[in-house]
């Protein structure tokens, strides 16, 4: 932890990021932050204690750089530091769609980089954090990557060629989820239950169902029968949820969001 970690383009994910890092242990002193404004630099001084640096001198001082930019700003960003990073700085990208071969041509040959996908539950420390490594990274760099993604939730290892698909499952999977919470409070609403009241409802349940995943081990399948009692009101539900093609819905959204990912990895803005 005696490192320097800075990230560059610190927007929201970078700020938990940081504050997960310091409630891990991190001296605020060792972290530093680029932003494009003074006042949001200010403002990450005043709340967190970081140090807001240029992106030039990040590149030079900083032992490890988290790139946050979007995607589409990345080469730039990166034009603007390659002459400035040593060889031996780990490189972190968490731009969605832009693989390691990316960075890699950019920057001095041999330059380690790890590509890391999070998502926004790092707000709350229950981030699933998707990481990759780049061809000079070796499992010392994966290490130090998982130290500090862990800070604000789970990691797990893939090879990279699975990071577009993890994309479209845990990088944009909160929003499915609250896609979901949104159109059954509206239904609880059409049903006669006030706003607030149905929120309640939806919410609770879907924290219960989530830790029924996580901690029993059981299949999805099994859970959901166990609460689907023969001719009663919740396989009335699931069946009109197959006959709107729900699954089906489900499954080309996630494809078209593996896409996405895959577009912004070649490039494309629009």
């Amino acid at each position: 932890m005696a490192q320097k970690v800075a990230v560059l383009g610190t927007g929201k994910i970078g700020e938990a990021l940081l504050s997960g890092m310091i409630r891990a242990g991190w001296d605020p002193a060792d972290l530093l932050v680029t932003t494009r404004r003074q006042e949001r630099a200010d403002e990450l001084r005043a709340r967190h204690g970081v140090t807001p640096v240029s992106n030039l001198e990040a590149a030079k001082i900083a032992d490890i750089l988290i790139l946050t930019v979007k995607p589409q700003d990345m080469g730039t960003l990166l034009d603007e530091l390659a002459p400035h990073i040593p060889v031996d700085r780990l490189v972190i990208s968490g731009a969605a769609g832009i693989p390691t071969s990316f960075y890699e041509d950019r920057l001095a040959a041999g330059t380690p980089v790890v590509r890391v996908m999070t998502n926004t539950p790092a707000l709350v420390d229950e981030a699933m954090s998707v990481i990759s490594a780049g061809s000079h990274a070796t499992p010392e760099h994966l290490a130090h990557t998982e130290e500090i993604f862990g800070a604000v939730g789970k990691t797990l290892r893939v090879p990279e060629s699975q990071q577009d698909a993890c994309t479209a499952l845990s990088g944009s999977g909160p929003a499915y989820f609250f896609y979901l919470v949104e159109a059954m409070t509206d239904a609880g609403i059409l049903l006669g239950l006030p706003r607030d009241k149905a929120h309640d409802l939806i919410v609770q349940s879907a924290i219960g169902a989530a830790i029924m995943l996580r901690d029993s081990g059981e299949h999805p399948v099994r859970l959901r029968e166990n609460v689907t009692s023969p001719a009663g009101t919740t396989i009335n539900a699931i069946r009109e949820l197959e006959n709107h093609g729900v699954r089906a819905a489900l499954i080309a959204a996630l494809e078209a969001a593996r896409d996405r990912s895959r577009e912004l990895a070649s490039g494309t803005k629009d």
